[in-house]
Parts: C-alpha cells; sequence; structure tokens
C-alpha cells in the first residue's frame, strides 16, 4: 500500500509542476506564437486608423500666465531676494571669501582645543605610566631583597642542620 501511495504522490507531483510551469510560461509562448503566425500572414494586416483627434492644446491656453514669465521677473517681489540681485559679482566674490575664511577659522579653533585636549590626556597618561614604572621598580625591589633574605635563610637553616646532624639529628 506504501508503494502505491508513494507512486500517486510522485504523480501527483509531476503534474503539479507541469501545470505550474505551464501557468509561469503559458501567456509568453501563447502571445509569441500569435505574434510570429501574425508576420507569417501579412496580407491580413489591418487598414490604417483613422483619427479624428482635436489638435493639442497650446502652453498659453492651459496657463497663459506662464507665458509673461522671465528673467528679470523672477523674484521681484521678494525684497531680499532683489537686494542679493543687486549686488555686485566682485561683492559676491568677497562675501563667499569671508564666509570660507569664517568656516576655517572655526575649523582651526576646533582643531586647537581637540589637540589641546589630546596633549591633556596624553600628559596625564604618561603621569600614569611613570606612576606604574615607579610601583613596579619599588615591587622588583622587594622582591629582590625578599630573595637575598631567602637565600640568607636557606644558609642558616643548612648550617643548623649540619650541627644537628653533627649532634646525633637524622632528619625527616
Amino acid at each position: 500500500m506504501s508503494r502505491r501511495s508513494g507512486t500517486c504522490l510522485r504523480l501527483c507531483l509531476v503534474i503539479f509542476a507541469v501545470v505550474s510551469a505551464l501557468g509561469v510560461c503559458g501567456p509568453a509562448l501563447y502571445w509569441r506564437f500569435k505574434k510570429t503566425l501574425r508576420l507569417g500572414d501579412s496580407k491580413s494586416s489591418c487598414p490604417p486608423c483613422i483619427c479624428d483627434c482635436p489638435p493639442p492644446l497650446s502652453l498659453l491656453k492651459i496657463a497663459p500666465g506662464l507665458a509673461n514669465l522671465s528673467i528679470t521677473d523672477c523674484g521681484s517681489n521678494d525684497p531680499d531676494l532683489k537686494q542679493e540681485m543687486e549686488k555686485q559679482f566682485v561683492d559676491l566674490l568677497t562675501e563667499e571669501l569671508k564666509l570660507q575664511e569664517a568656516v576655517a577659522e572655526e575649523h582651526a579653533r576646533h582643531m586647537n582645543i581637540t589637540f589641546g585636549e589630546a596633549k591633556r590626556v596624553a600628559s596625564q597618561y604618561q603621569r600614569e605610566a611613570e606612576k606604574c614604572i615607579a610601583a613596579t621598580e619599588t615591587c622588583e625591589e622587594a622582591r629582590e631583597r625578599a630573595e637575598a633574605l631567602l637565600i640568607k635563610e636557606r644558609k642558616v637553616t643548612t648550617i643548623w642542620e649540619q650541627r644537628a646532624r653533627q649532634m646525633g639529628w637524622e632528619g625527616e
């Protein structure tokens, strides 16, 4: 029974795949096939269309106000724009240079502040490093002293152990 149901399932999947492929590719194949048939039969082409359309509307009829626009009219009602447009080219260049100079000065000021902060942080790290080095040197000196004392203590212990053996102690 399971072999038969497996075969039935495969058959259903194959049918589903074929139907899906036809559903996706079918319309494109249909239109291509129809186009090639139309090209082969050139005698039955349709007659030219007779179009009784009105002439296109001109821009003057749609928006008559747009025809009067000119560059000199542009912004004539705005006093700020009018004042800006009356400036001479040299004045505009001078103003641009002043703006660039102000931006450069602000940038330099920001860089100086950042540089000062970096120097302050670097000196703080330098002080911390010096403290760490001093502490490391102190620890190293203490370790060397402890090592010297341990060597001295071992010598004394060895002498006492030798005396004890001489007096009859057998040790551990």
